[in-house]
């Protein structure tokens, strides 16, 4: 994880991470630990905390724009996967909360 995300875990309080629930551990191959997961139709199930109006993942931990990370990362589910240091995600994400977004420059330095 890149030191960016570090000190910020906007995106994990700013949006639903719904997901296949086929991701979950309740189902062989699955990584993300069912007990941080609840339904959300008969396919998907999404992040406990997501799925409100004022969306926190149960499984970020820290202060947000300040030191932030999560709990499961390396079983982290696609959708998170999904989103990339300086994306249009991340940037929203990081206006929510005051913080700049970050340059091109920055985003490839910190993916290395």
């Amino acid at each position: 994880m890149s030191h960016a995300c570090l000190s910020c875990g906007a995106c994990c309080a700013s949006f639903r991470v719904s997901f296949y629930f086929g991701e979950s551990d309740a189902v062989p191959g699955g990584s993300v630990p069912q007990a941080l997961v609840e339904p959300v139709s008969p396919f998907l199930v999404a992040m406990r905390g997501t799925n409100q109006p004022q969306p926190h993942c149960t499984a970020l931990q820290g202060k947000v724009g300040e030191a932030a990370s999560c709990a499961i990362y390396p079983l982290r589910a696609s959708t998170c996967r999904e989103v990339s240091v300086g994306d249009e995600r991340c940037t929203m994400a990081r206006a929510k909360y005051g913080l700049p977004a970050l340059s091109a420059v920055e985003s490839a330095v910190l993916m290395v």
